[in-house]
């Protein structure tokens, strides 16, 4: 059995996590409950786990940890939207 089998489908559920927290997400209104932090952190270590990543040559973690940081990319972006939207309707 091939083991990247294993991390592509542990692969699969994260990025699916992540995927549906920002759907949560875009759904609430003002964004009162997510801190921007949580971004800012997952941003910075994706960042550098996708560098470690590449200097191991594995191609699971590559993919899996640019796909996560343009999660974080994407949460930050719909956080600083959302909020500026619930700004603009007080």
């Amino acid at each position: 059995m091939n083991p990247d089998i294993i991390g592509w489908a542990a692969s699969a559920i994260l990025l699916a996590t992540l995927s549906r927290q920002i759907v949560t997400q875009w759904r609430d209104k003002d964004a009162k409950g997510v801190s921007r932090w949580l971004f800012v952190g997952q941003i910075a270590a994706s960042t550098g786990f996708v560098v470690y990543s590449w200097l191991l040559d594995n191609w699971v973690f590559i993919v899996t940890n640019a796909l996560i940081l343009l999660t974080a990319v994407v949460g930050e972006a719909g956080l600083l939207l959302r909020r500026r939207q619930a700004a603009r309707a007080d």
